[in-house]
């Protein structure tokens, strides 16, 4: 089955870089990866046609306008881009273990989407990462465990993995789900109408999503311990539109809404 890898950026190429680099050495090939650009200059654009030129799998590249934060809307671009009846969504600052798609499609179910967790990497980690070119994605427990002994990373359990009988025992937990290691159908997707476009500036599109996926009748599938990220540290975003994006999450939970009123069908 066609998968779609929806990886969101905004000028960070240096991350973007390691991040494709994990998918190229991804044990399960059979996806099409598409950047989901919410603005970058050039180099990012450039360092994904170098991607496209040697990969084994189909790489997009869309791209919006830089109007600042707006997450939901080139996420609902690339939505519209693929007709992948499944899709994987993660950020240009995540990169994945080499497992990862190949779980997702393992764990994937009809009436589920799935939500996974990430490890966080230090500061210091990073940029020894980014500026030797270090292939975290290839690491085995014994590298995790020693740069978990050294500080350079926050926890390891994500790597262990949890038995198939737990991972449905929340099945309308929203709390804590992020977009950085997140899959879905898209036909559920496009029941909802995508992400809300109206949540600019960082924080809440993606539980304003999960609310309403909930809401339709798709039930949270845990991802966790099996198909992890690892997160590149990075200064902490702008946040001076959370409080705003925090009263309209509130509206939703108190509605009914299924359909964000801003969102995909803006986009098909």
């Amino acid at each position: 089955m066609k998968i779609a890898v929806i990886i969101t950026t905004y000028n960070r190429p240096d991350a973007l870089s390691a991040v494709l680099d994990g998918y190229l050495a991804q044990s399960d090939a059979n996806f099409e990866l598409i950047v989901a650009d919410d603005g970058s200059a050039e180099e990012t654009r450039n360092l994904v046609e170098k991607c496209r030129g040697i990969a084994p799998f189909p790489v997009r590249h869309v791209w919006q306008e830089d109007r600042g934060f707006r997450a939901a809307r080139i996420r609902n671009l690339a939505i519209a881009a693929t007709d992948a009846p499944y899709v994987i969504f993660t950020d240009g600052d995540c990169i994945p273990s080499r497992n990862f798609v190949a779980n997702h499609r393992t764990l994937l179910e009809p009436g589920c989407f799935l939500s996974g967790n990430r490890m966080l990497l230090s500061r210091g980690f990073t940029r020894q990462i980014l500026e030797a070119g270090i292939p975290v994605h290839e690491w085995g427990m014994p590298e995790w465990i020693g740069a978990r002994f050294s500080g350079k990373v926050n926890r390891i359990l994500p790597l262990l993995n949890l038995p198939d009988c737990c991972r449905k025992i929340s099945p309308e937990k929203w709390e804590g789900v992020k977009t950085c290691n997140f899959s879905a159908w898209r036909e559920d997707l496009l029941k909802i109408n995508g992400f809300d476009e109206s949540y600019t500036g960082w924080g809440l599109e993606d539980s304003d999503l999960v609310i309403r996926l909930i809401r339709s009748g798709i039930g949270h599938k845990s991802a966790r311990f099996s198909c992890p990220v690892f997160h590149l540290w990075h200064e902490e975003n702008d946040r001076s539109r959370l409080e705003e994006n925090r009263q309209r999450l509130e509206l939703i939970i108190q509605s009914t809404h299924v359909r964000a009123s801003l969102g995909l069908d803006r986009s098909t």
